[in-house]
């Protein structure tokens, strides 16, 4: 028998803050700051019980394409459900999944034929790590069994994922335990030390990673990066030259390039992918986040049939790796809507009027207090708040904390990066909306900052 808790007399609030842990979230603040009650979403708004409307500007980290409760998307889920909810992925297969992964072959470079599904971006990442790992071990080159990374870059929070994060905050409570890997300064465009513009330079900051990968190349089995955008390091941006040159390096020295745009695909940067788009061709290819619009959890690693060949054949071979929700039928066939949509009626070319609006709102921020830089690569924007010389801001000040309240205020979700302010909204979200959403943020870092 379980022992009776007793929960009479409590508010939802009050079992929410007794029974469930929140992710990347610090209690004590629940104390004061509870987390909003949402009872309903719909487009790019939140609504809670009292009815009160909060514009979801991060997209409900970074999962929704399509805005809240899509018609053509819930229909797609309720199509799939009346048929299969679920039904395990080795040894059976169904038409979502098929179909899925016929699309994502099409849609990304030539090279990438082959597609493993999973539930999430950081077991994209492991898949691909572990892939990797296994195609050298056999082809026999068992000594090539680290991986650089980027300082700044972020793939996941499982150890396996960790072990290539360059972010101190998510592994060092866990670096113990952690595979020893390359770590390598990476671009920090904003803070450049060659005193360069990125829109203008030859990446001369690939220089750290040139020389990693030419003194490592024998126990090297590949290099993981986020293109483009880094992420959690506070929305770092970086040019496509920088990319090229990982791939002539990678190229030349027989080391595998992983790229994870788990965060940046599906249109965030302004095409469907940022390899495509810029003519790349990663050895892997890790997607999740919008791939459903965030309807269900689901994830893929795409690869080469150079890297499946490895796996072929004797029994020994295959690769064991595995997960109960593999290719669930209805994450796949919302992707599948997701698609369609996404590649349909030249939705991405759409964007380009949203993209020019952000930046022609970014320009506000520029004779504000607190401004370091407003960096923007297509839908993808974000504040720097320093303080003078692009010094940062004291960690126990809590700067973007203090915004996200404010706009809490003003009926806009925000989650600051630190002292990073970013904006990556469902893509559905219209100029005007645009404009509030920008305009309000300034009101809160003017506040926060006065």
């Amino acid at each position: 028998m379980f022992s009776e808790k007793k929960t009479e007399n409590k508010s939802d609030l009050d079992l929410d803050f007794h029974r469930v842990w929140h992710p990347c979230t610090q209690h004590k603040d629940i104390e004061t700051t509870p987390p909003l009650l949402v009872e309903r979403a719909e487009g790019i708004y939140l609504y809670d019980r009292q009815g009160n409307r909060y514009m979801d500007v991060i997209a409900s980290w970074w999962v929704n394409l399509f805005g809240h409760n899509h018609p053509r998307l819930n229909a797609a889920l309720a199509r799939q459900l009346e048929k299969m909810a679920h039904v395990m992925f080795a040894g059976i297969t169904h038409q979502p999944a098929i179909d899925l992964a016929d699309s994502l072959v099409a849609l990304s470079p030539p090279e990438l034929e082959k597609v493993f599904f999973s539930d999430n971006g950081s077991t994209a990442v492991e898949v691909a790590l572990k892939m990797s790992l296994q195609y050298w071990q056999e082809k026999g080159k068992t000594q090539k069994v680290r991986f650089a990374y980027l300082n700044g870059g972020y793939h996941g929070e499982t150890l396996g994922a960790l072990s290539v994060c360059g972010l101190e905050i998510f592994r060092g409570k866990f670096e113990k335990v952690l595979a020893n890997h390359l770590p390598v300064e990476g671009p920090d465009c904003f803070r450049c030390p060659y005193g360069l513009q990125r829109e203008s330079c030859n990446a001369e900051c690939f220089e750290p990673m040139e020389k990693t990968l030419s003194e490592n190349s024998d126990t090297t089995a590949g290099v993981i990066v986020e293109p483009l955008v880094q992420g959690a390091a506070g929305m770092r941006m970086y040019p496509p030259v920088y990319l090229k040159k990982l791939q002539t390096a990678c190229e030349s020295l027989g080391i595998h390039m992983i790229f994870d745009e788990i965060a940046v695909a599906f249109g965030r940067t302004g095409s469907l992918f940022v390899c495509g788009e810029h003519d790349l061709r990663p050895t892997f290819l890790c997607l999740s986040k919008g791939i459903t619009s965030g309807y269900l959890p689901l994830s893929a690693t795409l690869t080469t049939d150079e890297i499946y060949s490895a796996f072929y054949g004797e029994h020994r071979k295959l690769f064991i790796h595995s997960h109960s929700y593999s290719a669930n039928p209805l994450a796949c066939a919302v992707a599948n809507e997701t698609l369609s949509m996404l590649t349909e009626n030249n939705f991405l070319q759409s964007l380009k009027p949203k993209i020019a609006a952000m930046k022609e709102c970014g320009k506000q921020f520029g004779s504000m207090e607190g401004y370091g830089e407003f960096r923007q690569t297509g839908m993808i924007a974000a504040l720097e708040l320093t303080q003078k010389k692009k010094e940062r801001f004291a960690t126990e000040k809590r700067v973007g904390y203090q915004i996200f309240l404010e706009g809490l205020k003003r009926g806009v979700f925000m989650r600051p990066l630190g002292d990073v302010v970013y904006f990556i909204p469902p893509l559905v979200i219209t100029e005007d909306e645009i404009e509030v959403m920008m305009s309000t943020a300034r009101d809160c870092i003017d506040t926060v900052l006065k």
